[in-house]
């Protein structure tokens, strides 16, 4: 069996001079590699919390401006001792 290592080394020398390694240039490399898989692990965690808490929030409209009118007045008739619905019997 014919030693394989020789092989192998012989064809990494070929495919290094076919890359044409420049020692001036900046590459991210696997530190590069593993921040940017921990950051995307990280937004994808917060994403889907906020999913999650934005599923417990309930959305009331606002109410109509002419029924909080009618109930300020009822407030104030509440307080008089009057009911603006009902009329008061003597």
């Amino acid at each position: 069996m014919p030693d394989m290592s020789a092989s192998a080394s012989l064809a990494m020398t070929h495919l290094v001079t076919l890359a044409e390694l420049d020692e001036d240039k900046v590459t991210p490399g696997v530190l590069g590699f593993i921040v940017f898989a921990v950051m995307a692990l990280a937004v994808w965690g917060l994403m889907k919390s906020m999913s999650r808490q934005m599923g417990k929030v309930d959305f009331k409209e606002a109410a109509d401006p002419e029924a909080a009118d009618v109930k300020g007045e009822d407030a104030k008739a509440a307080a008089s001792g009057s009911d603006p619905v009902k009329p008061q019997r003597r």
